[in-house]
């Protein structure tokens, strides 16, 4: 509060120095600017802090709506229990997957249109794609699980021409060394051709049960021991299980060939 001629004011200190007061002693001016300074930081991380939060919010609400448009939909259509792919990749493809986060999904070998990318038609933004390895010197049975991520959320395998599918920025996996020894893909994959058989000559891609797929991201949940990886896995087993109307208590166990046998 100063006093004028014309009255008493009441300034809000330090603001008051920026416009309307000025003082005398260069050692109490430096300290006042000082505080102004360090007041208009903690303005600026506040005002920065409201606005990302407010965009998350926004994320949020977005997903929220997104969900609530789904579930409509999907009241009204039948499902296709078989919309998620597992992929035979190369090793020489393994750290650019995992690294680029996306997968080819092959060409088309005869036909007019050979030497084009495959478009997978079942495909969507509701589909993971099951990254798996056998090296020549391995038995069938032996095919590791890599990692595993859900298709980005634009994703349409009726109009990707490029043949690439991105992984979501969220919902992804991949496995340690270790862990995808013991993550057997025959584990989980059944082929009704030949039910209690672990045959898969050639062909780089393949339809996968919703099932198999929700059984595979339980066990990944499972066996992952770091504390934030296992919340991530979590995140992604539930998501799954959201997006396809799976019940995750009822989860039967995997029967694959390798579970039989």
């Amino acid at each position: 509060k100063i006093k004028f001629k014309s009255g008493a004011r009441r300034f809000v200190y330090p603001d008051g120095f920026k416009k309307y007061l000025t003082l005398m002693d260069q050692k109490a001016t430096n300290l006042v600017n000082e505080k102004i300074k360090k007041k208009e930081a903690r303005q600026r991380k506040e005002k920065k802090r409201k606005a990302e939060e407010l965009e998350k919010q926004k994320i949020l609400q977005e997903e929220q709506l997104r969900m609530l448009e789904f579930k409509k939909k999907a009241k009204n259509r039948k499902f296709d229990p078989r919309i998620q792919s597992v992929f035979w990749v190369g090793s020489d493809e393994e750290d650019q997957i995992f690294t680029e986060w996306k997968v080819f999904t092959g060409e088309i070998k005869s036909g007019a249109n050979k030497g084009k990318p495959r478009k997978l038609a079942r495909m969507s933004q509701n589909s993971a794609c099951l990254i798996t390895k056998r090296e020549d010197d391995m038995d069938e049975k032996d095919r590791q699980v890599l990692g595993v991520f859900m298709a980005n959320k634009y994703f349409d395998g009726r109009t990707c021409d490029d043949g690439y599918i991105s992984a979501h920025p969220e919902y992804r996996i991949q496995l340690s060394k270790e862990e995808a020894e013991k993550m057997l893909f025959w584990y989980y994959y059944v082929d009704t051709k030949a039910t209690d058989k672990t045959v898969w000559n050639s062909g780089r891609q393949r339809y996968f049960d919703n099932i198999w797929m929700a059984q595979i991201l339980r066990d990944i949940v499972l066996l992952k021991e770091d504390p934030e990886e296992k919340e991530e896995a979590q995140k992604f087993f539930d998501y799954f299980c959201e997006m396809h109307f799976i019940n995750k208590d009822e989860l039967p166990k995997a029967d694959g060939p390798l579970m039989r046998n």
